[in-house]
């Protein structure tokens, strides 16, 4: 599984780093984890809002911190 964190480095895209490496940890999936901080590049996404999260080429979601249990379940639904 391929996942990508898009954001510039503000609290918010730091905090959803965390939480994806917490997650992929406790739920032992075979994943790497980049993060993309090129504002050009992050637009390519799509997104107008970050931080942002992509697993496997498609955008989850944008702009906003999710839930523990909802980044598991994006998680464990797309490996």
């Amino acid at each position: 599984m391929e996942i990508k964190i898009l954001g510039t480095g503000c609290p918010k895209c730091q905090k959803l780093e965390k939480a994806v490496r917490d997650s992929i940890a406790e739920l032992a999936l075979d994943a790497s984890v980049s993060k993309v901080e090129d504002i050009m590049k992050i637009m390519e996404y799509g997104i107008m809002h970050t931080p942002g999260l992509v697993v496997n080429g498609k955008v989850m979601f944008s702009g906003r911190l999710p839930s523990s249990n909802e980044l598991k379940q994006i998680l464990t639904q797309n490996r």
